[in-house]
């Protein structure tokens, strides 16, 4: 009887602190947010937050879930994709969000043309309209200055506590994330460079810098460094602060009540062009996620409604979204590392978010089949990382075995796309 008592009193006491947790991190998220609201000093004009919404809505303890059950697509797949060989192109036009944009204008009213093409596909014409994001170009350039320029203030500002918001000589700002452990700045590193692989340009710049006691770039803040206990050999990772974002609500497509975002969803041919990028996004969204295994979006939304029925309706955790539509993925952490080894407490609802969609980027699925037909995701992405970020050896790389699970859910993605070629590819 008083072994029974005290697991008792163990389990309730868990249950009261996983409920603090819960409820401390979503506050700090929504407070982080609704400050990404306010245009910062040389930022650009100021725009007008929303009323902060403070409802718990997201559950970041690692609490255990019933095992995983993973999605079995059949034994058998008669139809196979046809797309390693067509050229790809990640686009070329600058992020730039005061600037001029060279894309058509997206219609108001509900498109005239099918939306899709080929079965499962987003129409050839609405992604030559997908914003740009982030490009290649326009990342080089920021990481450029980003490694060399003066840091003059650290604050609060960026999600945890244990991150910072830095200011630049120039008064540009850039989120540092100082990891409590290697796996959350090798998280978010990492799921930068495989999106920039699969030609996904939602993320922000980001590049690595070590706090280093001799370091130039961080003399001016070498007080406020100490008094946060940071080491001085720490690799931190600084990303791009961007001013004037809003929040982003789950499409009624991807919300529970819904069927999924399919080809047969007669809704899609009711959307006006902007929904439709904004969907097409979303799309994006679910493959980075899945394969990363990033639990700390979506996939923790769908978990938080057993006992918060209303939270799709509400901001989506970790994703803003610009004046003109682009959605921004923001606060990677969670991804690859550490998703890999929670991966057991999550996969079934990874496997449920996947399981939605059955509408994709011809070009993000191109190379999705590439890296699955080569098997070479993990010398591809060490490859690209080695050669962008000169401290990818002191921040380190992906396990073995967790390379090995990266190419397996890349395979997984690929069979489950096949799955719905072969479901709609007729339509």
């Amino acid at each position: 009887m008083r072994v029974l008592s005290a697991n008792l009193f163990s389990l309730l006491l868990l249950c009261a602190l996983a409920s603090v947790f819960y409820v401390w991190s979503a506050l700090e998220d929504r407070l982080e947010r609704h400050k990404r609201r306010f245009s910062v000093p040389g930022a650009g004009s100021f725009h007008q937050a929303l009323p902060v919404d403070l409802s718990a809505k997201t559950f970041r303890a690692l609490l255990a879930v019933p095992a995983a059950q993973r999605l079995h697509f059949g034994d058998r797949l008669k139809t196979r994709l046809n797309l390693t060989n067509q050229p790809v192109s990640a686009g070329n036009r600058d992020y730039n969000m005061n600037g001029d944009n060279k894309r058509s204008a997206p219609r108001e009213g509900p498109v005239k043309l099918s939306p899709l093409e080929d079965g499962i596909f987003w129409n050839e014409w609405l992604e030559d309209t997908l914003p740009a994001g982030f490009t290649e170009e326009y990342a080089l350039a920021w990481q450029k200055k980003a490694r060399t320029y003066r840091v003059v203030k650290l604050e609060p500002g960026c999600g945890r506590i244990s991150n910072q918001l830095a200011t630049f000589a120039d008064g540009t700002k850039a989120c540092v994330r100082y990891g409590i452990n290697a796996d959350q700045v090798q998280g978010e590193t990492l799921t930068y460079y495989l999106a920039r692989l699969l030609g996904i340009t939602n993320l922000p710049p980001l590049v690595l810098s070590q706090l280093d006691s001799d370091s130039e770039q961080w003399e001016s803040v070498r007080t406020r460094i100490d008094g946060l206990q940071w080491n001085d050999r720490a690799v931190v990772s600084l990303t791009q602060w961007i001013s004037n974002l809003t929040g982003v609500i789950t499409p009624a497509p991807l919300r529970q009540e819904s069927s999924g975002l399919h080809p047969a969803l007669k809704e899609l041919w009711n959307k006006t062009a902007v929904e439709l990028l904004e969907l097409m996004q979303w799309t994006d969204l679910i493959v980075l996620d899945y394969l990363t295994a990033n639990f700390d979006r979506l996939v923790s939304n769908l978990f938080s409604l057993q006992w918060d029925s209303r939270v799709m309706e509400r901001d989506t955790n970790n994703l803003l979204k610009t004046p003109r539509g682009d959605l921004v993925f923001i606060d990677n952490e969670a991804g690859l590392v550490h998703g890999f080894r929670v991966l057991n407490m999550w996969e079934k609802y990874h496997n449920t978010v996947l399981s939605s969609v059955c509408v994709f980027r011809k070009r993000t699925t191109q190379r999705v089949a590439e890296l699955h037909t080569r098997r070479d995701s993990r010398q591809r992405l060490l490859e690209l990382y080695r050669d962008s970020e000169p401290l990818s050896q002191e921040l380190g790389f992906l396990s073995d075995e967790h390379a090995g699970v990266l190419q397996d859910r890349i395979d997984r993605l690929y069979t489950h796309i096949v799955h719905c070629k072969g479901k709609y590819g007729q339509l």
